[in-house]
């Protein structure tokens, strides 16, 4: 007698779900939150906005250094404002070139995080934070 008893005929075969990446952030040893990351087989990817078009449509500069018209889904349309400079994951059409859906915007906080963890590829990471040397003597 087997442990698991055969499903149904006809019932189709259970699918396993796709996972969606995400980044753990842990600060002093708690876990804080978790960040979404561009699902790449769905063809996501990052982008900075770099100018309002109004209409809920916005420029965006994808990490493929293609310019597209973003628009803003209808879930994030009444909820969350974005401005130009945000880092944005964003959707390209496939049977437009030059559109994409954008999906979520990260805070100004989440997206130095990723870039301080590498996560940014290198078109859209204007988020790194550098340093200054503070032994430096100030200029007389």
């Amino acid at each position: 007698m087997p442990d698991s008893p055969d499903p149904p005929e006809g019932t189709p075969p259970p699918v396993e779900e796709a996972v969606e990446p995400v980044v753990e952030v842990v600060e002093g040893g708690e876990e804080v939150g978790r960040l979404p990351l561009p699902r790449r087989p769905r063809g996501e990817v990052f982008g900075i906005a770099s100018q309002l078009l109004g209409a809920a449509r916005i420029q965006v500069m994808c990490e493929d250094n293609v310019s597209r018209m973003g628009r803003i889904t209808g879930k994030m349309k009444k909820k969350m404002w974005i401005r130009e400079g945000d880092l944005l994951i964003v959707r390209p059409w496939g049977f437009q070139e030059g559109k994409a859906d954008i999906l979520f915007r990260y805070s100004r906080t989440q997206s130095q995080y990723l870039a301080r963890r590498n996560l940014l590829p290198s078109s859209v990471n204007l988020f790194s934070t550098t340093e200054t040397p503070t032994d430096a003597a100030p200029p007389a």
